[in-house]
């Protein structure tokens, strides 16, 4: 206990917990994590995934203190604050050897309705939000986008997902984009902290917060998928 209120009087939180979306890219969300540990910092991270509305719910329901890759609008919590991260373009795509990727296009909702659809469950405790689908469409749901692109790899199922997390597979030919009769969707991405009693950010958060006020780095979480 005295450690932990040691740390606390130095301005660092003992813990930071980060909620990050599953349209983030790791690979950047790494490199900071290796910068924030170079600078030795007393703060214990732990960071957990989310999905659509569940990686707000985590910060809004008290169980992370940052939260990037928000799409949905916090603005009726109290204290809640943003900062955008930049607009994401959700294309649909299939396998080669699926049958919509040799229709005429745009495809009409009829046409897809035929076709099973591949949906990424919302990480929110309760209700949560859908993207894409159609009444009475065959969907499968998976908890992950990582297993949403597998899944459309093989050909089991169509769906939306973000550009540059598929723009390797599109440029290998293993997915082809399809345009739909539907309005393209774009989608403006945010991070947030604060909520209900936040007063002000502790040093971790600060540091956090000063890498995400960056073109550069923002611009990263969206765009640096697939770097081995």
């Amino acid at each position: 206990m005295a450690n932990r209120v040691r740390r606390v009087a130095t301005g660092w939180e003992p813990q930071l917990t980060i909620s990050v979306d599953g349209v983030v890219s790791p690979h950047t969300m790494l490199e900071l994590v290796e910068a924030f540990y170079a600078m030795a910092p007393p703060t214990h991270l732990k960071l957990r995934d989310g999905i659509m509305t569940g990686t707000l719910e985590a910060l809004t329901s008290g169980h992370a203190d940052l939260a990037i890759g928000v799409s949905a609008q916090g603005s009726n919590v109290a204290g809640l604050q943003q900062g955008p991260l930049g607009d994401l373009l959700f294309i649909y795509v299939v396998a080669p050897h699926h049958p919509l990727a040799s229709v005429p296009e745009p495809i009409t909702d009829a046409t897809l309705l035929q076709h099973r659809a591949v949906a990424v469950a919302d990480s929110a405790s309760r209700g949560g939000a859908t993207m894409g689908l159609l009444g009475g469409q065959d969907v499968l749901t998976v908890d992950t986008m990582q297993a949403k692109v597998q899944v459309q790899l093989r050909g089991l199922g169509g769906g939306f997902l973000p550009e540059p997390m598929v723009r390797p597979y599109l440029e290998a030919g293993r997915l082809v984009a399809r345009r739909v009769a539907r309005p393209e969707r774009s989608i403006r991405m945010h991070y947030a902290w604060g909520g209900p009693g936040f007063t002000a950010p502790g040093r971790a958060l600060q540091w956090w917060l000063t890498q995400l006020q960056s073109p550069a780095t923002r611009r990263a979480l969206l765009e640096n998928h697939h770097h081995f």
